[in-house]
């Protein structure tokens, strides 16, 4: 499947086949793309609640009631659940932390790179936290990027995805103790295989999208 193929397969999955399962190959490989996103100066903000279980999804989809009960069974019928987390604050422990995960990950030949790489993380995360006060914004655009890593990765997989923040958010930080842990709910991935009844399956209803002359400019 080329890259091209892969865009125009994957879809967001409205009806998931409950009696399909990932295999564990494939979520080892979904895992890895979580692991591997990129972010800004490396700064990983993130943390992943993955529910693959009846009741691990059960506690999820407390998030899709109410006004938002349109996304339960997108939930309780996908395969896997994947919860997407910000960090809250990127405090200095988190920032040394990091400096030493990439340190014993052989990224620094030397001390003085090490240190260079430390203040530059600092003054692009103290540039949003003091000067923009968007700090949090900030980590949780580190977040939609691994997202979207996700969803083409997955796809290149052959695996169904759908993203969504049709959820209460606040409800999910309380139940799975998200904010207690530095944490908070951005959004939330259903994977798995679409049903073959889904409506919203290519063949039946045409992606779409602006064209290239309007959205993409050359500059000369």
């Amino acid at each position: 499947m080329n890259i091209i193929d892969v865009v125009n397969w994957r879809y967001s999955t409205k009806e998931f086949d409950p009696s399909k399962k990932i295999s564990a190959d494939d979520f080892s490989k979904v895992k890895t793309l979580l692991r591997m996103s990129p972010s800004s100066t490396n700064i990983q903000p993130w943390h992943f609640v993955v529910a693959d279980s009846e009741e691990g999804k059960k506690r999820i989809a407390k998030g899709t009631q109410g006004f938002y009960q349109f996304n339960e069974q997108k939930v309780m019928d996908a395969s896997h659940v994947v919860v997407f987390c910000a960090r809250t604050s990127a405090d200095e422990d988190y920032m040394l932390h990091l400096l030493e995960t990439e340190d014993k990950h052989g990224r620094y030949p030397n001390e003085d790179i090490k240190q260079m790489v430390f203040g530059a993380r600092n003054i692009f995360a103290n540039m949003h936290k003091y000067d923009y006060k968007d700090q949090q914004h900030w980590m949780e655009k580190q977040v939609y990027m691994n997202m979207g890593n996700l969803l083409l990765g997955v796809a290149a997989l052959g695996i169904d995805a759908l993203p969504m923040e049709g959820i209460d958010m606040k409800q999910i930080d309380e139940e799975l103790a998200l904010r207690e842990k530095g944490f908070t709910a951005v959004g939330v991935v259903s994977l798995g295989y679409r049903k073959e009844s889904d409506f919203n399956t290519p063949n039946t209803t045409p992606k779409s999208r602006l064209p290239e002359e309007e959205i993409i400019t050359l500059l000369k």
